[in-house]
């Protein structure tokens, strides 16, 4: 009788992380695409151009996204979450409240005057912006799944002010907060002048107190 073959040995060799393989990809698709709207814009920007910088298949970005819309979406929220991460935020899931509305206010917008300077941000995020002005479905959903996100964490911080009798009861947060949100972004985006935090200071101060003497 033949003697039997002793049954192979279990491999030591560990088998792959797909997880951690798919994370890796999907961190170099959303640097690639982030780096090739900002250098190229927009328009110019491909799946395939990002598939090449990102060294995957664009079979590989297809299976997750449907287009390069969704892939810079998804991407600028990423970038959002990094640096919430990096900066060690307590408040990354909304705008503090000490129980000092202007600190409050100045706090934050401070830290958006750091994001809005930071070139990893401000290159892809200003071809987005002016790509949304003439293209006004990437423009909704920019607002949507980008803006409206951050705006409501400043209509809950105020309505707070509301109920701690900070703020007037007959005020629209959703409007107030523009006093100070919108001439931010119009003067970044325009380069009508410097942003810094004393600019946004000055933003709170005047929404708060308004102009007339007191």
């Amino acid at each position: 009788m033949a003697a039997q073959k002793p049954a192979p040995a279990p491999s030591d060799k560990p088998h792959p992380d797909v997880s951690r393989r798919s994370q890796r990809s999907r961190r170099a698709i959303y640097d690639a695409a982030l780096a090739l709207v900002g250098e190229v814009g927009y328009p110019k920007t491909t799946i395939e151009g990002i598939a090449a910088r990102a060294g995957v298949g664009k079979q590989t970005i297809y299976r997750w996204w449907t287009s390069k819309a969704d892939v810079l979406l998804e991407a600028f929220l990423d970038l959002g979450e990094q640096a919430t991460q990096a900066a060690g935020e307590a408040h990354a899931d909304g705008i503090p409240d000490t129980g000092d509305l202007a600190a409050d206010l100045k706090a934050v917008l401070r830290a958006t005057v750091d994001e809005l300077r930071d070139p990893k941000f401000e290159a892809p995020s200003r071809a987005l912006a002016a790509e949304g002005v003439v293209d006004e479905k990437l423009g909704r959903e920019f607002v949507t799944k980008l803006l409206e996100p951050s705006l409501r964490l400043y209509v809950d911080r105020l309505r707070s002010a509301q109920e701690a009798g900070d703020i007037r009861p007959e005020v629209d947060p959703r409007i107030a907060l523009e006093l100070f949100v919108s001439p931010l972004a119009q003067r970044w985006l325009q380069y009508t002048g410097p942003i810094s935090y004393e600019y946004t200071d000055t933003l709170v101060d005047y929404a708060l107190h308004g102009l007339a003497p007191r």
